[in-house]
């Protein structure tokens, strides 16, 4: 009896074991996309510029006419500076011309015999990723599409581009431009840039450019009373049976198609006051690339958010004051001046760490502050540090460093008068006299 009752629970713990082994694991509600079909893909939070996915996103491909988002960034920088306006005008060169004649350049057909305002030009470029509008602007602007790409590689230097290569201003293979490659460039050369880049160019032109999406976001357009339809389906407002990839709150940024390049997307949307930016290089089809945009941005809005993780005059423990030479007051509270938000994903809490860091040029050798000093005076820096598993730092450590906020006093202290420090210093000398002597007398027993 007792050997079948034994024999019966062996059985009984092996089916227990099986069914456990077949139980699938809890899956867990934040989990990342897996199954993003790109060749390379990244998406960023606009406001933190912190990275919620990367899929080699450092791999430089060519961006075909993502190329574009440097000319309108240098186009609003022109219009900024005065050196151009809205209303300017300029005619059709030859080169732009020739581009504007052929459909595969994308081409509406410009007029020699015309003059054509930036504004025109520049939304024929954003909407129907004109080719000759493009080099019409870059002409304008720098005198030349040669001359208008060194400002290109110039301006992608200034912002800290990674692998990013320009060598004209619409991304077309210049192999296409025959006798009107730009000058400076070879004859088969192509542009190249990374998703990183990509959505780091895109960051700086929606940040310094809010304009752009103005532009970007307008779904049908027209020019020489001829209608062009905007390449990026995923639109809200979308005509006919391109509707259905609307997208609710999206309103940018940028298409791209080349042979070589494959079909690309630079996307943004903005939901409840947050604003996401997706690269995706190198999809199958014009279909896949916002479907994959599509997955990227429903992660970031439906699995992540942002919110305040430290408000303004935050005091860490154990390193809310620093001491004061030479003051009336020989301690001077420190705290944040500024709120630090930052991404977090669903199901954790506040995966965040944060960290003070004293300006060592304010301090003396004792490691105390000197009088006086200003309420509000700042010294050191405060700066947040992410201890998830989810999320994959900065877009670049540029952005990442302006994610810290100061560290400032909470109070003036002025500086202590003679007799204030003269008998305080005596304090000081019998204080360490009498702690000598103590310590003598320790020594003693």
């Amino acid at each position: 009896m007792k050997k079948s009752v034994k024999a019966l629970g062996m059985v009984m713990t092996a089916i227990l074991i099986t069914m456990v082994a077949i139980i699938p694991a809890p899956i867990s509600t934040h989990a990342q996309p897996n199954n993003i079909e790109a060749k390379s893909a990244i998406l960023v939070d606009a406001e933190t510029g912190q990275i919620l996915y990367e899929k080699e996103a450092d791999l430089a491909l060519p961006p075909a006419s993502m190329t574009k988002m440097m000319t309108e960034y240098l186009v609003l920088e022109a219009i900024e500076n005065g050196d151009i306006s809205w209303d300017t005008t300029t005619t059709i060169s030859d080169y732009a011309y020739w581009l504007s004649s052929d459909n595969a350049f994308s081409g509406i057909g410009l007029r020699q015999n015309k003059e054509y305002t930036v504004e025109e030009l520049y939304t024929a470029m954003a909407v129907n990723s004109d080719n000759a509008t493009t080099v019409a602007l870059a002409e304008l602007v720098a005198g030349s599409e040669g001359e208008f790409v060194k400002m290109m590689n110039q301006k992608a230097q200034e912002m800290g581009l990674p692998e990013a290569e320009f060598v004209n201003s619409t991304g077309l293979g210049n192999s296409d431009l025959g006798e009107y490659y730009p000058e400076g460039t070879s004859a088969d050369a192509d542009n190249y840039l990374s998703a990183r880049s990509a959505a780091l160019l895109a960051y700086h032109l929606i940040n310094d450019y809010p304009q752009a999406l103005d532009y970007s976001s307008i779904t049908e357009a027209k020019l020489d009373k001829e209608s062009f339809t905007n390449w990026n389906w995923m639109l809200p407002g979308m005509p006919g049976q391109l509707a259905p990839f609307g997208y609710e709150g999206l309103d940018g940024m940028k298409t791209g198609w080349t042979d070589e390049a494959g079909y690309c997307f630079t996307g943004t949307a903005e939901r409840n006051n947050r604003r996401l930016i997706s690269v995706v290089m190198r999809t199958d089809s014009e279909e896949a690339r916002f479907e994959e945009t599509r997955k990227l941005l429903d992660y970031g809005f439906n699995q992540t958010k942002t919110a305040e993780l430290y408000p303004a005059d935050y005091q860490k423990k154990d390193e809310s004051t620093l001491k004061v030479n030479k003051g009336k007051e020989q301690s001077v509270d420190i705290a944040t001046d500024e709120a630090i938000r930052g991404v977090v994903p669903s199901g954790e809490e506040k995966p965040y760490e944060i960290e003070f860091t004293l300006d060592k040029s304010k301090l003396n050798e004792d490691g105390e502050l000197t009088a006086p000093l200003k309420k509000g005076e700042a010294v050191g820096t405060a700066q947040i540090k992410y201890t998830g598993e989810e999320l994959f730092g900065y877009i670049t450590e540029h952005i990442g460093k302006d994610a810290n906020v100061q560290l400032v006093t909470q109070d003036a202290v002025e500086k202590a008068n003679w007799f204030t420090l003269t008998f305080r210093a005596i304090g000081d000398f019998f204080s360490d006299v009498f702690g000598g002597i103590a310590d003598w007398f320790k020594g003693l027993f």
